[in-house]
């Protein structure tokens, strides 16, 4: 008998009729002879609607109540589901974030899983129930609900799996694997049948949305066997698991863009130890996450200091950044939002030159202006203007002939 964990997002339980749809697949689990664990998102928008509601009540907003309002999306899910599976004669039970020992730290909309105690679910396994947990939610150590973030319900299934010990984790979502980049913008991308926790991890961190970031690197962590499949089809989707070789040629897997990205940029900084500390100390002490940074060439004693964030968190970083540049005596500081990243990833960069170059190479070809660079053994990313990323993105993909990967 093995253990089951499934996620379903939140256009997969967007309806009653696509809960009726999932309760089928769990159902079929089930009758498989599989114990299951189940872990779902808020219905459609259900999410940004109930923001939307919250914004309009005033700018003062509790993070506390927040997620307060946002946690009672996902136990909606769970409980529809589980009254779905009751009616078609499975037994289920659904459970909050915190009914099922999920503990977070105090961050809130922005939680960290810190520790899971599944005593309840085990019970409920043991008493032969679907257990149906309500994803993105976890509960601090004094009482108070937190949520995960963002696709926090990824995060959720992975850990559940790797405490449970689970022999796999089914990721369903609406598109059905992960591709060599969004067939929405790239027509002839391909789906990929398997792709390294590496390869995952920068391609979820660099824009694609397939997984939460955390997610995967939760996964690599524990080594939790992750497939993303669709809710929509009963086809085999894509694996992450630990990378094989590479000698069938892939040295780029996938490009992945990011249009949730502003840039900011500090004017004559002084050219003394200490002012990125104090800068991006500053940041980190609101929860604010930094991606690239590039510190120009020392004038007359005095550098600019770039660096990106994600466009959700620019409107927290301004008075944070305008603050920081009046104690170190910079001479300004200037922001834009109209900028995007783009990225190439793959294992096999590692023992191949020239990738990098041939990156650059493309994005002149179209005439597209290079900010920023950033590299990693296995990416390298460039923050370009936000309306030549369609275009960037395909010319990328066909340089690295992507259409024609071979599994």
């Amino acid at each position: 008998m093995s253990l089951v964990v499934q996620k379903f997002g939140g256009s997969s339980v967007a309806s009653v009729e696509r809960i009726k749809n999932i309760a089928g697949r769990v159902k079929a689990e089930k009758d498989n002879g599989n114990r299951v664990v189940v872990v779902v998102s808020a219905m459609g928008d259900t999410t940004d609607e109930m923001l939307n509601l919250a914004k309009q009540i005033g700018p003062l907003l509790s993070e506390r109540e927040i997620d307060m309002l946002l946690a009672t999306g996902e136990q909606q899910s769970a409980a529809l589901l589980a009254l779905t599976l009751n009616n078609m004669g499975c037994k289920a039970v659904s459970l909050t974030g915190w009914q099922a020992g999920i503990y977070t730290d105090t961050l809130h909309t922005k939680a960290r899983i810190s520790k899971i105690h599944p005593d309840r679910i085990w019970k409920e396994l043991r008493e032969g129930n679907v257990v149906v947990v309500a994803g993105f939610q976890g509960m601090t150590g004094d009482g108070d609900i937190t949520t995960l973030g963002r696709g926090g319900s990824d995060t959720t299934a992975v850990a559940l799996a790797a405490v449970l010990k689970a022999d796999i984790c089914d990721i369903y979502t609406d598109v059905d694997g992960v591709y060599t980049a969004d067939p929405r913008v790239v027509p002839n991308a391909k789906k990929l049948s398997w792709i390294s926790y590496d390869e995952m991890l920068e391609l979820a961190s660099l824009g694609a949305v397939v997984m939460q970031p955390r997610a995967v690197e939760f996964a690599k962590l524990h080594g939790v066997r992750v497939q993303v499949r669709s809710s929509f089809n009963g086809g085999n989707g894509t694996t992450i698991m630990e990378g094989r070789e590479m000698e069938n040629g892939r040295i780029v897997t996938g490009v992945a863009h990011d249009l949730n990205v502003a840039k900011l940029a500090l004017f004559d900084v002084p050219d003394v130890p200490g002012m990125a500390k104090t800068i991006f100390k500053a940041l980190a002490q609101q929860g604010i996450n930094v991606d690239m940074i590039i510190q120009s060439a020392t004038r007359d004693e005095r550098n600019d200091i770039s660096f990106t964030i994600t466009r959700d968190d620019l409107a927290r970083a301004l008075p944070v950044v305008e603050k920081v540049a009046g104690e170190i005596g910079a001479n300004g500081f200037t922001y834009g939002e109209d900028v995007a990243k783009v990225s190439i990833v793959g294992a096999g960069m590692q023992s191949n030159p020239g990738v990098a170059a041939s990156m650059f190479e493309a994005l002149a070809d179209e005439g597209i202006n290079i900010q920023m660079i950033s590299t990693s053994e296995i990416k390298v990313s460039c923050i370009i203007d936000a309306d030549s990323v369609e275009k960037a993105v395909n010319a990328l993909h066909a340089k690295f002939r992507l259409h024609e990967i071979e599994e």
